[in-house]
C-alpha cells in the first residue's frame, strides 16, 4: 500500500502535494481547536454557554456560506484559501493570548470563533473544488482520494494532539498549538499555483445574481436537486449518530472517555482505509451506482448496531464501518460531480451542498434532543440508524443518476452544462 500511495502522490504533481500538506495541517489545527475551545467554554461557562456557542456558530455558518459562495468562482482559489487561513492565524493568536491571560468572556469568544466560521466559508468551497483545476481529469479520482485521505489523517491526529496539550499545558497550550499548525498550513498554501480569474465588473446586484444563479442551477439540474434532497434526509439522522449521541452512548455503557476517543479514532481509520484504496476497489467491483447506495445502507445499519450493542469493541467496530461507508459516499461520485459542473459554477454549487448539510446538521441534533426526553439512548440510536438506511432508497428515484455515474471521466466533463444548459444561462442541449 505504501508504494502504491507513493506512486499516486507522485502522479498528481508537486502543486497538489502542497495542497495535501496544507490540508493535513489545517484539519489538525481545526480539530485541536474543536477540542480546546469547547473544553474551555464547558469549564468556565458550563452547558448553557456551550449550547449558546453552538447555536451561534451554526447561525453564522448558515449565513456566511451562501453569501461568500460567489468568491470561489470569481477569484483565484489559492488566494481565498490563503486569506481564510490567515484569518485563522489572527483569530488563533488572539484566542491563545486570552487563554494565557486567563480572560474568559463568552461574547468575545463567539465573535472570535465567528471569524473562523467565515474563514471556512472562504476555504471549504475553494478547497473542495480546486482539485479539478490542478490535475488532469483522468487523475481527478486519485487526487480527491488523496485529499480526503489527508483530511482523514488530520482528523485522526488532531484530537489526540489537542487532548495531549490540554493534559500537559491546559487550554492556552492547546490554542497555541492550534495557531502554530494553521500558520504552517498558510505557508504551504502559498505553494499552490496561482490560477488567475477575471471577476468582471458589478457590485451588489452582480453579487446577488451570482448567488441566485448558483442556487438556481442546483435546483434546475435534476440530479443535483435529488442528490441534495436525499443527502439532507440522510444528514438529519446521520449527524447526531456521529455527534451528540456518541458520548451519551459511551456514558450509558459506563465506559471511560477513552472509549469515546476510540470511537472517534475508529471513524477516522475507517475513512482513511476507504480513501487509501478501499473505496476505489469497491467501486470497481460493484459499480459506482450500487456502491453509493450500499455504503449509505451500511452506515445506517452500523449506526443501528452502535445503538443496539452493549459491547465496547462492537461499538468501535461499528464506527469503523461508518467511516468506511462515509469514505465511499464522499469519494465515489464527487469526482464525476466536479467534472460535470461548469468551472464557473463549481464553488457556488459546492457551497449549496455544504449549506444544506449544515442545516440538516443543526436540525438533526435538535430532533435527537427532543426524542431523548421521551426514550432511552439505545432505541433512539437504532431508529436514527434505520432512518439513514431507509433514506438510501431515495437514490433509486433520482433521474438519470445511474446513467451519470456510468460515464467515464472524459465523457462526464461539462456534462451538466451540456445536458441542462438553461440551468447555467446557456443555449439548448448539444
Amino acid at each position: 500500500m505504501y508504494s502504491s500511495t507513493k506512486a499516486r502522490l507522485k502522479s498528481v504533481g508537486k502543486p497538489f502535494r502542497a495542497l495535501l500538506a496544507s490540508d493535513v495541517l489545517m484539519i489538525m489545527s481545526l480539530m485541536v481547536g474543536h477540542v480546546a475551545v469547547p473544553w474551555w467554554i464547558a469549564h468556565e461557562g458550563g452547558a448553557a454557554h456551550l449550547a449558546i456557542y453552538g447555536a451561534m456558530m451554526a447561525m453564522v455558518a448558515f449565513v456566511s456560506m451562501p453569501l461568500l459562495s460567489p468568491l470561489g468562482d470569481r477569484y483565484p482559489k489559492r488566494s481565498l484559501i490563503t486569506v481564510g487561513l490567515l484569518m485563522f492565524v489572527g483569530e488563533g493568536l488572539f484566542m491563545a493570548a486570552l487563554a494565557s491571560l486567563g480572560f474568559y468572556h463568552l461574547g468575545l469568544l463567539i465573535a472570535l470563533e465567528a471569524i473562523t466560521v467565515v474563514a471556512m466559508s472562504l476555504i471549504l468551497p475553494a478547497s473542495l473544488s480546486i482539485a479539478a483545476d490542478l490535475v488532469e481529469p483522468h487523475r481527478l479520482a486519485d487526487a480527491i482520494s488523496l485529499q480526503k485521505s489527508a483530511q482523514a489523517a488530520g482528523r485522526l491526529m488532531g484530537p489526540a494532539l489537542g487532548g495531549m496539550m490540554l493534559a500537559v499545558s491546559g487550554t492556552a497550550g492547546a490554542l497555541w498549538l492550534h495557531t502554530g499548525l494553521v500558520m504552517l498550513a498558510s505557508m504551504l498554501a502559498w505553494r499552490i499555483p496561482f490560477i488567475p480569474k477575471h471577476p468582471g465588473k458589478g457590485g451588489a446586484d452582480r453579487w446577488w445574481r451570482d448567488i441566485r444563479a448558483g442556487l438556481s442551477a442546483t435546483w434546475d439540474v435534476p440530479i443535483e436537486r435529488g442528490r441534495i434532497a436525499i443527502n439532507f434526509l440522510v444528514m438529519v439522522f446521520y449527524a447526531p449518530g456521529v455527534g451528540m449521541l456518541v458520548p451519551l452512548k459511551v456514558q450509558s455503557l459506563g465506559l471511560s472517555g477513552a472509549w469515546l476517543g476510540a470511537c472517534e479514532a475508529a471513524l477516522s481509520l475507517g475513512m482513511l482505509g476507504g480513501f487509501l484504496g478501499g473505496s476505489s476497489w469497491l467501486a470497481e467491483s460493484l459499480g459506482r451506482y450500487r456502491v453509493v447506495i450500499l455504503a449509505i445502507m451500511v452506515e445506517g445499519l452500523a449506526l443501528a448496531l452502535a445503538g443496539y450493542t452493549r459491547q465496547p469493541l462492537v461499538l468501535v467496530f461499528a464506527f469503523a464501518m461508518i467511516g468506511l461507508g462515509l469514505s465511499v459516499v464522499q469519494l465515489v461520485g464527487q469526482t464525476h460531480r466536479m467534472l460535470a459542473i461548469p468551472e464557473d459554477f463549481r464553488s457556488r454549487m459546492t457551497s449549496v451542498g455544504i449549506m444544506v448539510a449544515q442545516i440538516a446538521g443543526t436540525l438533526g441534533p435538535g430532533i435527537a434532543g427532543v426524542t431523548l426526553l421521551h426514550f432511552p439512548i439505545g432505541p433512539v440510536y437504532i431508529v436514527f440508524g434505520l432512518a439513514v438506511f431507509a433514506s438510501a432508497f431515495g437514490y433509486f428515484v433520482i433521474p438519470r443518476y445511474r446513467e451519470f455515474l456510468s460515464l467515464d471521466h472524459t465523457a462526464v466533463i461539462g456534462w451538466y452544462g451540456k445536458q441542462y444548459p438553461k440551468a447555467f444561462g446557456r443555449g439548448e442541449v448539444k
